[in-house]
Protein backbone atom coordinates (compact mmCIF):
# COMPACT_ATOMS: atom_id res chain seq x y z
CA UNK A 1 0.00 0.00 0.00
CA UNK A 2 1.19 3.34 -1.00
CA UNK A 3 1.98 5.98 1.74
CA UNK A 4 -0.50 8.13 0.18
CA UNK A 5 -3.39 5.49 0.98
CA UNK A 6 -5.17 5.21 4.24
CA UNK A 7 -7.49 2.68 4.38
CA UNK A 8 -10.96 4.02 6.52
CA UNK A 9 -13.89 1.02 7.91
CA UNK A 10 -16.76 2.79 8.46
CA UNK A 11 -19.17 0.89 11.56
CA UNK A 12 -23.02 1.00 9.54
CA UNK A 13 -24.70 -0.07 13.78
CA UNK A 14 -28.19 -0.48 15.34
CA UNK A 15 -28.01 1.17 18.82
CA UNK A 16 -29.57 0.48 21.82
CA UNK A 17 -32.33 3.54 22.65
CA UNK A 18 -30.82 5.06 26.22
CA UNK A 19 -28.34 2.44 26.74
CA UNK A 20 -25.01 3.79 26.71
CA UNK A 21 -23.15 0.49 28.15
CA UNK A 22 -24.78 -1.72 25.35
CA UNK A 23 -23.93 0.94 22.83
CA UNK A 24 -20.46 1.64 23.55
CA UNK A 25 -19.74 -2.37 24.48
CA UNK A 26 -20.95 -2.68 20.77
CA UNK A 27 -18.31 -0.66 19.59
CA UNK A 28 -15.46 -2.11 21.21
CA UNK A 29 -16.36 -5.68 20.07
CA UNK A 30 -16.53 -3.76 16.63
CA UNK A 31 -12.95 -2.08 16.87
CA UNK A 32 -11.65 -5.26 18.37
CA UNK A 33 -12.32 -7.48 15.21
CA UNK A 34 -10.80 -4.69 12.98
CA UNK A 35 -7.48 -4.06 15.04
CA UNK A 36 -4.85 -4.13 12.06
CA UNK A 37 -6.87 -3.84 9.34
CA UNK A 38 -8.02 0.34 9.38
CA UNK A 39 -5.99 3.31 10.21
CA UNK A 40 -9.65 4.98 10.82
CA UNK A 41 -12.78 3.90 12.07
CA UNK A 42 -15.96 6.08 12.13
CA UNK A 43 -19.33 5.74 14.31
CA UNK A 44 -22.76 7.09 13.33
CA UNK A 45 -24.29 9.90 14.95
CA UNK A 46 -25.39 9.64 18.28
CA UNK A 47 -24.38 6.33 18.73
CA UNK A 48 -24.05 6.37 22.34
CA UNK A 49 -27.67 6.55 22.87
CA UNK A 50 -30.03 6.36 19.90
CA UNK A 51 -31.33 9.45 17.82
CA UNK A 52 -35.25 8.92 18.96
CA UNK A 53 -34.94 12.67 20.12
CA UNK A 54 -38.92 12.68 21.80
CA UNK A 55 -38.45 9.02 22.97
CA UNK A 56 -35.25 10.18 25.22
CA UNK A 57 -36.98 13.34 26.30
CA UNK A 58 -35.63 14.56 29.68
CA UNK A 59 -33.02 11.61 29.78
CA UNK A 60 -30.89 13.74 27.78
CA UNK A 61 -29.53 15.74 30.14
CA UNK A 62 -28.83 12.30 32.00
CA UNK A 63 -27.26 10.61 28.62
CA UNK A 64 -25.03 13.86 27.91
CA UNK A 65 -21.35 13.73 28.78
CA UNK A 66 -18.33 16.68 28.24
CA UNK A 67 -15.45 15.74 25.63
CA UNK A 68 -13.42 14.18 27.02
CA UNK A 69 -15.50 12.00 28.98
CA UNK A 70 -16.79 8.61 29.71
CA UNK A 71 -17.67 7.64 26.32
CA UNK A 72 -13.78 9.62 24.39
CA UNK A 73 -12.14 7.81 27.66
CA UNK A 74 -13.01 4.03 27.41
CA UNK A 75 -12.50 4.54 23.24
CA UNK A 76 -9.43 6.55 23.39
CA UNK A 77 -7.84 3.14 25.41
CA UNK A 78 -9.41 0.93 22.53
CA UNK A 79 -7.67 3.57 19.87
CA UNK A 80 -4.42 2.94 21.69
CA UNK A 81 -4.64 -1.17 22.08
CA UNK A 82 -5.15 -0.86 18.67
CA UNK A 83 -3.78 1.85 16.86
CA UNK A 84 -6.57 3.37 15.20
CA UNK A 85 -8.05 6.89 15.05
CA UNK A 86 -11.62 6.72 15.86
CA UNK A 87 -14.76 9.24 15.08
CA UNK A 88 -18.16 8.77 17.00
CA UNK A 89 -20.91 10.73 17.09
CA UNK A 90 -22.65 11.94 21.07
CA UNK A 91 -24.79 14.34 22.74
CA UNK A 92 -22.19 16.60 25.04
CA UNK A 93 -23.20 18.74 27.49
CA UNK A 94 -20.98 21.87 28.25
CA UNK A 95 -18.40 21.84 31.01
CA UNK A 96 -19.44 24.87 32.18
CA UNK A 97 -23.40 24.89 31.56
CA UNK A 98 -24.29 21.86 31.83
CA UNK A 99 -27.91 22.57 30.86
CA UNK A 100 -26.32 23.47 27.29
CA UNK A 101 -26.32 20.68 25.05
CA UNK A 102 -24.68 19.96 21.46
CA UNK A 103 -24.96 16.94 19.07
CA UNK A 104 -20.81 16.86 18.92
CA UNK A 105 -18.63 14.38 16.96
CA UNK A 106 -14.96 13.47 18.57
CA UNK A 107 -12.00 12.34 17.26
CA UNK A 108 -9.66 10.37 18.87
CA UNK A 109 -5.83 9.30 17.14
CA UNK A 110 -3.83 6.53 17.17
CA UNK A 111 -2.39 7.16 20.37
CA UNK A 112 -5.75 7.24 22.53
CA UNK A 113 -5.38 10.97 22.49
CA UNK A 114 -9.02 13.47 21.92
CA UNK A 115 -7.35 15.71 18.48
CA UNK A 116 -10.80 17.61 19.09
CA UNK A 117 -14.18 17.95 18.77
CA UNK A 118 -16.82 19.05 16.22
CA UNK A 119 -20.25 20.43 17.18
CA UNK A 120 -22.94 20.18 14.20
CA UNK A 121 -23.28 23.35 12.70
CA UNK A 122 -26.72 23.23 11.10
CA UNK A 123 -29.05 21.92 13.31
CA UNK A 124 -32.21 19.88 11.72
CA UNK A 125 -35.75 22.03 13.06
CA UNK A 126 -36.68 19.75 16.14
CA UNK A 127 -33.11 19.89 17.37
CA UNK A 128 -33.42 23.26 18.05
CA UNK A 129 -35.79 22.29 21.14
CA UNK A 130 -32.76 19.87 22.48
CA UNK A 131 -29.04 21.28 20.90
CA UNK A 132 -27.46 24.52 20.70
CA UNK A 133 -25.68 25.34 17.30
CA UNK A 134 -21.96 24.74 16.98
CA UNK A 135 -19.89 27.81 15.50
CA UNK A 136 -16.36 26.62 14.44
CA UNK A 137 -16.12 23.94 11.40
CA UNK A 138 -12.54 22.44 12.04
CA UNK A 139 -10.41 20.75 9.93
CA UNK A 140 -7.84 18.24 11.79
CA UNK A 141 -4.28 16.03 11.02
CA UNK A 142 -3.87 13.17 11.75
CA UNK A 143 -0.16 13.58 10.12
CA UNK A 144 -1.43 10.61 7.73
CA UNK A 145 -4.43 12.38 6.60
CA UNK A 146 -6.32 15.86 7.17
CA UNK A 147 -10.38 15.16 7.69
CA UNK A 148 -12.97 17.42 8.28
CA UNK A 149 -16.53 16.24 9.73
CA UNK A 150 -20.18 16.99 9.38
CA UNK A 151 -23.23 15.44 11.17
CA UNK A 152 -26.67 14.60 9.07
CA UNK A 153 -28.61 17.75 8.30
CA UNK A 154 -25.24 19.51 7.41
CA UNK A 155 -24.84 18.28 4.11
CA UNK A 156 -27.26 20.36 3.27
CA UNK A 157 -24.98 22.93 2.66
CA UNK A 158 -22.55 22.85 0.00
CA UNK A 159 -20.60 25.98 1.82
CA UNK A 160 -19.94 23.85 4.60
CA UNK A 161 -18.04 21.40 2.66
CA UNK A 162 -16.20 24.18 1.01
CA UNK A 163 -15.27 25.55 3.31
CA UNK A 164 -13.08 22.07 5.12
CA UNK A 165 -12.06 21.60 1.62
CA UNK A 166 -10.51 25.42 1.65
CA UNK A 167 -9.08 24.66 4.90
CA UNK A 168 -7.49 21.75 3.28
CA UNK A 169 -10.01 18.52 4.36
CA UNK A 170 -9.07 15.38 1.85
CA UNK A 171 -12.27 13.70 3.22
CA UNK A 172 -15.24 14.35 5.42
CA UNK A 173 -16.62 12.20 7.83
CA UNK A 174 -20.25 12.58 7.73
CA UNK A 175 -21.87 11.03 10.77
CA UNK A 176 -25.89 9.96 10.57
CA UNK A 177 -28.96 8.90 11.54
CA UNK A 178 -31.06 9.12 8.49
CA UNK A 179 -34.57 7.34 8.64
CA UNK A 180 -36.30 5.74 5.81
CA UNK A 181 -37.76 8.00 2.92
CA UNK A 182 -34.84 10.03 2.67
CA UNK A 183 -32.76 7.19 0.88
CA UNK A 184 -32.32 9.95 -2.30
CA UNK A 185 -30.96 12.79 0.12
CA UNK A 186 -28.08 10.51 1.59
CA UNK A 187 -26.99 9.35 -2.20
CA UNK A 188 -27.32 12.41 -3.58
CA UNK A 189 -25.38 14.53 -1.18
CA UNK A 190 -22.72 12.30 -0.41
CA UNK A 191 -21.86 12.34 -4.18
CA UNK A 192 -22.52 15.50 -4.69
CA UNK A 193 -20.58 17.20 -1.95
CA UNK A 194 -17.42 15.23 -2.59
CA UNK A 195 -17.18 15.92 -6.34
CA UNK A 196 -18.07 19.75 -5.74
CA UNK A 197 -14.36 19.70 -3.54
CA UNK A 198 -12.86 16.81 -5.46
CA UNK A 199 -12.17 15.44 -2.37
CA UNK A 200 -13.57 11.57 -0.23
CA UNK A 201 -16.81 11.50 1.81
CA UNK A 202 -17.17 8.98 4.23
CA UNK A 203 -21.16 9.01 5.33
CA UNK A 204 -21.81 6.79 8.20
CA UNK A 205 -25.22 6.02 8.77
CA UNK A 206 -27.32 3.66 10.93
CA UNK A 207 -29.59 0.84 10.83
CA UNK A 208 -32.50 -0.43 12.84
CA UNK A 209 -35.46 1.23 15.01
CA UNK A 210 -35.63 3.55 17.93
CA UNK A 211 -39.91 2.93 18.24
CA UNK A 212 -41.10 4.10 15.22
CA UNK A 213 -38.29 5.41 13.51
CA UNK A 214 -36.54 3.17 11.16
CA UNK A 215 -32.91 4.15 9.88
CA UNK A 216 -32.31 3.74 5.98
CA UNK A 217 -28.59 2.71 6.47
CA UNK A 218 -26.57 2.66 2.91
CA UNK A 219 -23.49 4.02 4.74
CA UNK A 220 -21.00 4.96 1.64
CA UNK A 221 -17.47 5.78 0.78
CA UNK A 222 -17.37 8.27 -2.30
CA UNK A 223 -14.36 9.10 -4.01
CA UNK A 224 -13.39 12.45 -5.50
CA UNK A 225 -15.14 12.08 -8.49
CA UNK A 226 -18.45 11.44 -6.78
CA UNK A 227 -18.48 7.74 -7.86
CA UNK A 228 -19.65 5.49 -4.97
CA UNK A 229 -16.83 2.53 -4.17
CA UNK A 230 -18.15 1.11 -1.13
CA UNK A 231 -21.90 0.39 -0.28
CA UNK A 232 -23.40 -0.99 2.88
CA UNK A 233 -26.93 -2.26 2.96
CA UNK A 234 -30.32 -0.74 3.56
CA UNK A 235 -31.21 -2.98 6.38
CA UNK A 236 -28.82 -4.61 8.58
CA UNK A 237 -25.11 -4.02 10.18
CA UNK A 238 -22.07 -3.61 8.09
CA UNK A 239 -18.85 -2.70 8.39
CA UNK A 240 -16.95 -1.42 5.19
CA UNK A 241 -13.40 -1.31 5.04
CA UNK A 242 -12.02 1.08 2.00
CA UNK A 243 -9.00 3.29 0.96
CA UNK A 244 -8.49 6.70 0.31
CA UNK A 245 -5.85 7.29 -2.17
CA UNK A 246 -4.64 10.82 -1.85
CA UNK A 247 -3.04 10.66 -5.05
CA UNK A 248 -6.71 10.74 -6.96
CA UNK A 249 -7.44 14.08 -4.94
CA UNK A 250 -4.61 15.52 -6.49
CA UNK A 251 -5.12 14.38 -10.16
CA UNK A 252 -8.55 15.21 -9.94
CA UNK A 253 -7.93 18.90 -8.77
CA UNK A 254 -5.06 19.29 -11.36
CA UNK A 255 -7.74 17.90 -14.24
CA UNK A 256 -10.69 20.77 -13.04
CA UNK A 257 -8.83 23.40 -11.11
CA UNK A 258 -12.49 24.30 -8.84
CA UNK A 259 -11.15 26.08 -6.15
CA UNK A 260 -9.26 28.30 -8.65
CA UNK A 261 -12.49 29.01 -9.96
CA UNK A 262 -14.02 30.18 -6.89
CA UNK A 263 -15.48 33.95 -6.90
CA UNK A 264 -15.92 34.73 -3.37
CA UNK A 265 -17.43 37.75 -4.64
CA UNK A 266 -20.68 36.23 -4.89
CA UNK A 267 -21.60 35.88 -1.48
CA UNK A 268 -22.09 39.21 -1.06
CA UNK A 269 -24.97 38.66 -3.18
CA UNK A 270 -26.08 36.07 -1.37
CA UNK A 271 -25.56 38.25 1.78
CA UNK A 272 -27.99 41.11 0.30
CA UNK A 273 -30.53 38.37 -0.53
CA UNK A 274 -30.91 36.53 2.58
Amino acid sequence: MSIQEVKIALAQIDCYLKNKNKNIAHTIDIIHQLNGKTDIICFPELFTTGYNLEAIGDDIYELAETIPGETSNRLGEEAKRCQMAIIGGIIEKDPYIPDVLYNSAFLINKKGEIVGKYRKYYLYPLEHKYFKQGKEIPVFNLNFIRLGMAICYDHAFPELFRVLTLRGAQVVFILSAIPTGYEYLLNLRAMARAQDNQIFVVHVNRVGQDREVRFCGLSKIVNPRGEVIKEASPASEDVLIGTIDQDMIIKEKRQERIIRSLRPEIYQDINRLL
